[in-house]
């Protein structure tokens, strides 16, 4: 069969076994407004219309910025490995107080500083491997939809006009609150609600700010001025996804008032409008308080992947519940980026195989033949796969269980494969790394974290390619993949060398001098130069006649080491009182070998491998 159309053969099924999973596991998701979960049913059968409210864009994004976006691009994936066609709509205030107030600070012009600042974010989106919404729409662009809603508003009696500045009447739609539970008199000044003896209630809040000096406006039909902060994101989704849309999310904090304040707007305007599920990420604490610019306790994206890879960030945010509050922690950060290097490290090794092995490979078009061990393997990371997704996005669920134990099986079929074995065994295994690998990609697909692919990546590697000779299409894709597996294990070893504060030739000269070490039998030595690298989060692992290293979790030395076998440990003075002295001395020289293998299985591990253990072991 021709290798394009098994391509194409092969996504058909896919989508269908997508659309197939959707009906077996219905995919149900916590609605804030109702406060319990729900099965999730599009309005449209078969297309998902979606909003989100972006960011106020007047300095570079923090960490509860990006976890926002994750959770949603997650959302917006999931959805579409479904088969559903989605409509994702997020916008970015540009218009607002604070741009304003930076603006001024800057001697910027404020919509300039904003469209800066929206570049800026994109960037880090980008480098979060976040998929590009559908609309991004900004407050600059969308004045006359917003003036329109306003005037309904108005004509509909729930708005009133006061010198330039008009105000929505919360008395006035008695559903206020029916959100977040709140009472009228919470919404407070200092929560984007100013006071002032002009309005008929203290909670009635802005549609409409009258121009003052020094502040960019708009023509209206009652005097020049800006919007308010929650009219925007009522008009914006108006506009894009009519009255009635599917899906409307954010960060927890916007509840209440801007959530609900944009019920109450759409409602005034439109009584139709209807909005089926609200769904709200957790905050991102430091210290277990809300990350956030007023209170300056917070990192912004580029400040930690400058120090961490930008996937090791998203498995960081995708590796709690969405819905649950995160706690800011670089140890949390290291078993990320350890978690991810594993990953990354058994799937290259997997691609490396296969394309040493791609003349083994079947390409009859019959379904590929596994071991039961891959077959049964496969079922369960599938079936867990939409399981867990499937039960409001529980992805850190998902990123334990089988899908380490695939990842476990990749590598002891690759074990296997080094070993002597029969013609047909050996092919079992082959397909098996294939199959099993095919799964645990869709995995990261749509948790986004396959490896990032720039064009000029993309490019450049296929034009060397075919300067090279001329492959298959199957054959160019697996080298694609192992290309880009290899760049970002690279790029994870030269954060973890930034960490560490050493470049790789400091490393180099380390692994020799320990060799050195190690001929002259200093095996205290050798060990106490291994607790020092991995210390900073570079561990060494012996192979062979070969030392090589790799990102790990940094372990701070215990006060004591260990003793290497061949080391007896000391004793106390009294040790030798009753008893066999040369016998517990025989003993105490096998646990100390004991010891010492075990420390190096330990070592050589990885993080997420330990954690698995502790789990098991407090369960």
């Amino acid at each position: 069969m021709d290798s394009s159309k098994q391509e194409t053969n092969q996504k058909k099924a896919s989508k269908t076994m997508a659309k197939k999973e959707a009906e077996e596991f219905q995919f149900v998701v916590y609605n804030t407004m109702t406060q319990q979960k729900e099965v999730f049913k599009p309005k449209t059968p078969g297309k998902v219309r979606m909003y989100v409210c972006g960011v106020t864009a007047y300095d570079f994004s923090h960490l509860g910025h990006a976890r926002a976006a994750v959770s949603f691009d997650v959302l917006y994936r999931y959805l579409k490995h479904l088969g559903y066609e989605v409509t994702y709509v997020r916008n970015f205030t540009d218009v607002d107080d604070k741009i304003i107030r930076r603006a001024n600070e800057t001697g910027e012009d404020p919509i300039s500083l904003s469209d800066r600042y929206c570049k800026e974010y994109n960037i880090d989106m980008s480098d979060l491997q976040c998929l590009s919404p559908t609309h991004e729409p900004r407050v600059s662009d969308h004045m006359e939809q917003i003036k329109d809603m306003i005037t309904q508003i108005i004509n509909k009696d729930f708005g009133y006009v006061v010198d330039g500045d008009v105000f929505f009447a919360v008395d006035k739609f008695p559903n206020y609150g029916k959100l977040s539970g709140q009472k009228l008199e919470n919404n407070r000044a200092g929560e984007r609600v100013a006071v002032d003896s002009r309005k008929r209630n203290p909670s009635d809040f802005a549609l409409w700010k009258a121009a003052t000096p020094g502040e960019p406006s708009w023509d209206s039909p009652w005097g020049p001025g800006r919007p308010g902060w929650h009219i925007e994101c009522s008009a914006m989704s108006a506009h894009y996804l009519s009255f009635k849309f599917d899906i409307h999310g954010g960060g927890l904090d916007l509840i209440f008032p801007h959530h609900e304040n944009e019920i109450a707007q759409s409602c005034a305007a439109c009584e139709e409008s209807d909005v089926s599920y609200w769904l709200h990420n957790g905050h991102v604490t430091n210290n277990n308080e809300k990350m956030s610019k007023s209170l300056g306790n917070f990192f912004t994206i580029r400040q930690i992947t400058e120090r961490y890879h930008p996937l090791a960030l998203r498995y960081f945010l995708i590796n709690a519940h969405y819905r649950s509050p995160l706690n800011y922690s670089v140890v949390q950060l290291e078993g990320a980026s350890d978690a991810i290097f594993y990953i990354y490290q058994s799937l290259k090794d997997c691609q490396d195989a296969l394309l040493q092995l791609q003349e083994e490979i079947p390409n009859d078009g019959k379904p590929a033949r596994t071991t039961p061990d891959a077959k049964e393997c496969i079922s369960k990371l599938c079936n867990e796969f939409q399981v867990k997704m499937s039960d409001d996005l529980s992805t850190s669920l998902i990123l334990t269980g089988a899908f380490l134990e695939a990842l476990k099986l990749v590598n002891n079929l690759l074990t296997m494969l080094k070993k002597k074995q029969q013609k047909q065994q050996r092919l079992l295994v082959i397909e098996s790394l294939k199959e099993i690998g095919k799964e645990v990609t869709k995995v990261l697909d749509v948790l986004g974290l396959q490896p990032p692919c720039s064009y000029n990546e993309v490019s450049g590697f296929a034009y060397y390619t075919m300067l090279r000779f001329m492959p298959s299409v199957k054959v160019l894709t697996l080298k694609m993949m192992n290309f880009l597996l290899k760049q970002v294990l690279l790029q994870l070893k030269e954060k973890a060398l930034t960490r560490a504060g050493l470049v790789e030739d400091d490393v180099i000269r380390l692994i020799n001098e320990r060799a050195e070490v190690r001929r002259n039998k200093d095996f205290l030595k050798s060990d106490q130069m291994r607790a020092h690298l991995q210390a900073k989060g570079i561990a060494l692992m012996d192979v062979g006649t070969e030392t090589i290293w790799r990102p790990c979790v940094p372990v701070q030395q215990e006060s004591e080491v260990v003793p290497s076998e061949g080391q007896k440990m000391e004793l106390p003075q009294d040790y030798h009182k009753g008893g066999d002295p040369e016998l517990k001395d025989k003993l105490l020289q096998k646990c100390s070998g004991y010891m010492s293998t075990l420390k190096q299985m330990i070592i050589q591990i990885s993080s997420l491998q330990r954690q698995q253990l502790l789990s098991l072991f407090y369960s």
